[in-house]
């Protein structure tokens, strides 16, 4: 690992009702340390995993709508108002990686692609040699990961299971592999994706209890709830649905 901890700076933060301090996880967060080259942060949207993970990001250099620290291009929440806040510890401290954001994904594509206008040279080298609009979105998403992601490098992923089927999740999961098992590539992943999660012998953050704490992957509530489905579908779909029948 090169990232080995992110320390909250309590003593600095204002108003503690105030969003993101007022986030649980947040509010009692002390310290996080990361003793594998793969972490996950897992929990229910708003529990604070995404806000964290882009404060990180920030603190890396990295552009908050995506990107590495060469890609300078205006997004609209620059500044995370988490990122002050926090304290990252390494060894050693790398520049290379990259953050990938779901939901700004298109901003970066579209940022590529000023860039091959202003720039002749410019041949998506590392994009899969051609615009990311070009592709489906789960194709981009993979050419990324393909030829993008390279060594000595750290990885912050926010839900990046947003574009891909199950078949393109493992294949993603062979991509980390391929990294990791080498010792010189970090990944921080926000994910809801069970698949993602059972990569063998990741750390897993919960975000739903306050402090967050570590949790086994199948005491995840994303591998219950899809091990219970899969195994019992009629019983849990007629338990779902009873409320409705019953009015």
């Amino acid at each position: 690992m090169f990232l080995r901890s992110v320390k909250l700076l309590s003593e600095k933060m204002p108003n503690m009702r105030e969003y993101p301090f007022s986030i649980p996880s947040i509010r009692r967060l002390d310290q996080l340390n990361f003793h594998e080259p793969v972490t996950f942060f897992v929990g229910e949207n708003g529990s604070g995993k995404s806000t964290l993970l882009e404060a990180i990001a920030h603190q890396c250099g990295f552009n908050s709508g995506g990107g590495g620290r060469n890609n300078s291009y205006e997004f609209e929440d620059a500044t995370p108002a988490l990122s002050e806040y926090i304290r990252l510890s390494w060894m050693p401290k790398v520049n290379q990686g990259f953050f990938l954001r779901a939901e700004s994904f298109f901003h970066f594509a579209s940022h590529l692609d000023q860039l091959a206008k202003e720039d002749p040279t410019f041949n998506y080298e590392g994009y899969g040699g051609k615009s990311l609009h070009e592709q489906s979105h789960g194709e981009s998403f993979l050419s990324l990961f393909v030829n993008r992601f390279g060594e000595r490098s750290i990885y912050l992923l926010d839900e990046p299971e947003a574009a891909l089927s199950p078949a393109r999740q493992l294949a993603f999961l062979r991509v980390i592999h391929d990294l990791s098992r080498r010792g010189d590539a970090q990944f921080i992943i926000a994910t809801h994706s069970p698949i993602l999660l059972g990569y063998p012998g990741a750390q897993i953050y919960n975000f739903d209890t306050s402090p967050i704490e570590e949790i086994a992957y199948e005491e995840t509530e994303h591998y219950q709830i899809t091990i219970g489905f899969l195994n019992r579908r009629e019983r849990f779909l007629n338990e779902l649905f009873r409320e409705d029948e019953e009015e």
